[in-house]
C-alpha cells in the first residue's frame, strides 16, 4: 500500500526529474560534406552534462533546418562542409538568424559554400580554396601540428576560467576574418592564421567560430571540451 508520504515523495522525484530534463540544452549538430572522427567527436558531446543533441546530415540537413520546429532546439553546431546550396536552402539559414538561434561553427565549416558570399558574413570569415584577388591569396592547411591556443579575452563568458593551452591539431593559414568579428582566440604558430576563434552578432543570433577541431586530439583535450561547452552555453544565453 502506498502511503500519502510515499505519494508525495514520488511526485517530488518526478517533478525533479522533469525539471532536470527540461533544463537540458537541446542542440542540432549538422554534419556532412567532409569526413571526420565520428566516434571521438560525439563522445565529446556525450560527456557534456545537461545537453542533448540531434544530428542532421547533408544534403537533407539544409532542408531540415528550414522545417524543424524552432521551439524544439536551442542552438545549432555546424561541423559540415557542403559545396553547393540552392536559393531555397539558403532560407533555412536566414530562418535561424531571424529566430535568434545561436550558431557555433567548428573547424572545416568555414570552408563551406565557397560560392555563397553571404555565408562569410554569417561565419565571420572565410577559407579560400582558390585565390580571392591580387591582395588576398589562397588559404592553406597543415595536419598534425602542435601549437598554442592563446586566450585573448579571459573575462568573456566563452573563455572564462580558461588559460592558454597546447593542442595537437590542424592549422589553417590565410583566413579572411571580417572586421565585425570579435577576437577570442589566437595562436603564434607561423603557418597558422593569427586569429583562430571569434564571435559576432548577425541579425538576432549570437555566432561563434572555433578553428581547432580536426580529430580526437582536440576532442579529447579537456581545455578544448570546456571551450566548446562554454561556447554552446554562451550562444544560448539571451
Amino acid at each position: 500500500m502506498i502511503t500519502r508520504t510515499s505519494r508525495i515523495l514520488i511526485i517530488a522525484l518526478l517533478l525533479i526529474s522533469f525539471n532536470l530534463s527540461a533544463s537540458k540544452l537541446k542542440i542540432l549538430i549538422v554534419t556532412g560534406g567532409h569526413d571526420f572522427d565520428r566516434e571521438s567527436f560525439f563522445q565529446m558531446f556525450d560527456s557534456f552534462s545537461n545537453l542533448t543533441y540531434t544530428e542532421l546530415i547533408h544534403p537533407e540537413a539544409r532542408v531540415q533546418l528550414g522545417t524543424v520546429d524552432l521551439n524544439s532546439f536551442d542552438a545549432v553546431v555546424f561541423y559540415d562542409m557542403p559545396k553547393t546550396i540552392t536559393d531555397e536552402e539558403k532560407k533555412s539559414y536566414y530562418r535561424l538568424l531571424n529566430a535568434g538561434k545561436g550558431l557555433l561553427f567548428l573547424h572545416h565549416s568555414i570552408c563551406a559554400y565557397q560560392d555563397w558570399p553571404e555565408y562569410e558574413s554569417i561565419v565571420g570569415g572565410k577559407y579560400y580554396e582558390t585565390k580571392k584577388d591580387d591582395k588576398f591569396g589562397t588559404s592553406s592547411y597543415q595536419h598534425d601540428v602542435d601549437f598554442n591556443v592563446h586566450i585573448m579575452q579571459s573575462s568573456h563568458p566563452l573563455t572564462k576560467g580558461l588559460i592558454d593551452f597546447a593542442i595537437h591539431d590542424e592549422i589553417y593559414g590565410n583566413l579572411e576574418v571580417l572586421p565585425e568579428s570579435y577576437p577570442l582566440l589566437s595562436t603564434d604558430h607561423p603557418k597558422s592564421n593569427i586569429l583562430i576563434g571569434w564571435t559576432l552578432k548577425k541579425s538576432n543570433s549570437k555566432i561563434v567560430f572555433i578553428q581547432p577541431g580536426h580529430d580526437k586530439n582536440s576532442f579529447n583535450n579537456l581545455n578544448y571540451r570546456k571551450l566548446i561547452k562554454q561556447a554552446i552555453i554562451y550562444i544560448t544565453t539571451k
